[in-house]
């Protein structure tokens, strides 16, 4: 299975999904730490991470995927939502809980 292929059949089954760097145990970068945090003072539950930095195809296909130069990258049920910034403004304007409450996931 390539890259794009992984990518997509991951989003696809999983309802919440982060490409990050490192773990949700242990991030490798800000961007990733807060990302997760923002997914944990939501609630989220099955939560499915992708630690990019475990392999270099993963992590350039999934900026393929979804034409998105960096990572984290949010998927809420096979949507591309955004990185950590996008999630910060969501977060504060509520944007975030509501969408992740119509997937069920909260």
């Amino acid at each position: 299975m390539n890259a794009q292929d992984f990518v997509k059949k991951t989003v696809s089954d999983n309802p919440v999904v982060l490409f990050m760097k490192g773990t949700s145990q242990f991030p490798q970068c800000g961007f990733s730490g807060r990302a997760i945090a923002l997914l944990k003072q939501s609630g989220v539950k099955n939560l499915v991470t992708v630690n990019v930095l475990d392999d270099d195809d993963v992590r350039q296909g999934v900026k393929d995927f979804s034409s998105w130069p960096t990572v984290p990258q949010l998927y809420v049920n096979g949507q591309f939502v955004g990185g950590s910034d996008i999630m910060g403004e969501m977060f504060e304007s509520g944007e975030l809980l509501t969408l992740l409450k119509e997937a069920q996931v909260v």
